[in-house]
């Protein structure tokens, strides 16, 4: 009796692990844990077509994972637990202690563009409280808006170049976006330090931010003149 029971409740966890073993849907949950997205906004984030963004969803709502709510003829997911975050986490843990293809891909792909320590998120916090730093969201504008650290500046990587005159060039400025792997940072951090800044990134993104109960903003900008 008692194994039948186990097996049926390990049936019920490996629902789990069903739900994130596909790299599509891992993606996804990043991109929810900045916030809610259509999905169509999703299929187009993923590269996927829009019947197949749902199909992966739907595996990801079966497992509780996420939940769903309708608005006219869409339908928009966000993540059902903050903790997810957390699993995310440990399934990026574990791969880079286990899994030398891992390894690999970041020092080949990412420490190329920078390979400096990034800072920890209460280093970064006091800093902020001191006002001797300059803290950038190279984020999309609609992730930004959805949540961001206290203060800081939004521009997008994309229009980075272009708008280097707004950042002070008397202060450290601190590039951080999705999470420990979004590319977004390293190329930011890459840019700033070829133009003369002083940069370093945030070691991990948004998601663990908030997740660790740390300060979030959610209006729409900071002016740097202002500060």
């Amino acid at each position: 009796m008692t194994g039948s029971f186990k097996q049926e409740l390990f049936a019920h966890l490996a629902r789990i692990g069903k739900a994130v073993g596909q790299e599509h849907r891992l993606e996804m949950l990043e991109f929810l844990a900045q916030g809610e997205r259509s999905v169509e906004a999703l299929a187009r984030l993923c590269q996927l077509s829009v019947a197949n963004a749902s199909k992966h969803l739907q595996q990801l709502r079966l497992a509780g994972l996420v939940m769903a709510r309708k608005e006219g003829l869409y339908v928009y997911y966000r993540l059902s637990d903050p903790q997810i975050i957390a699993l995310l986490g440990v399934i990026r843990g574990l791969a880079e202690r286990h899994l030398t293809e891992v390894g690999e891909l970041v020092r080949n792909y990412l420490l190329t563009k920078d390979g400096m320590e990034p800072l920890p998120r209460e280093d970064l916090l006091q800093r902020m409280r001191d006002g001797t730093v300059t803290v950038l969201d190279v984020r999309p504008p609609e992730e930004y808006a959805a949540g961001h650290l206290p203060r800081s500046f939004n521009i997008p990587l994309r229009e980075l170049e272009r708008r280097l005159h707004e950042l002070p060039a008397d202060r450290e400025v601190v590039a951080y976006c999705r999470g420990a792997y979004c590319v977004l940072a390293f190329e930011a951090v890459a840019r700033l330090r070829s133009q003369g800044f002083r940069a370093r990134r945030l070691e991990e993104g948004f998601p663990e931010w908030r997740q660790a109960d740390l300060p979030v903003e959610t209006n729409e900008g900071h002016d740097l003149t202002k500060n």
